[in-house]
């Protein structure tokens, strides 16, 4: 007897502020890496497919995207982090 089958897997890669396409508002969206994988006696063995998406925190809204999509966006939440020290803030509070 051979067991077999799949078994899905979900990474967060980032989060980033991006306008929603679906609510026009400017809010978080986690991007997200969903891999299925074959499985053989509930062993995961290699990847069936890879899809990449993101989603909306405000209204919940979700937008797939390709690879390349999903690199740029991992490069550019890197980026903006990239230029910071450790322990100093991102903004600076505001001031009157």
């Amino acid at each position: 007897m051979i067991i077999f089958g799949t078994k899905g897997y979900l990474y967060q890669l980032a989060i980033l502020t991006l306008v929603c396409g679906s609510c026009g508002n400017p809010s978080a969206h986690t991007l997200r890496k969903r891999v299925t994988k074959f499985t053989l006696f509930f062993v995961p063995l290699f990847p069936i497919s890879t899809k990449y998406g993101t989603q909306c925190t405000f209204c919940g809204a979700e937008q797939k995207l390709v690879k390349e999509q999903a690199d740029h966006l991992v490069a550019q939440a890197s980026g903006g982090q990239a230029g910071q020290a450790y322990g100093q803030p991102q903004q600076q509070p505001y001031q009157s």
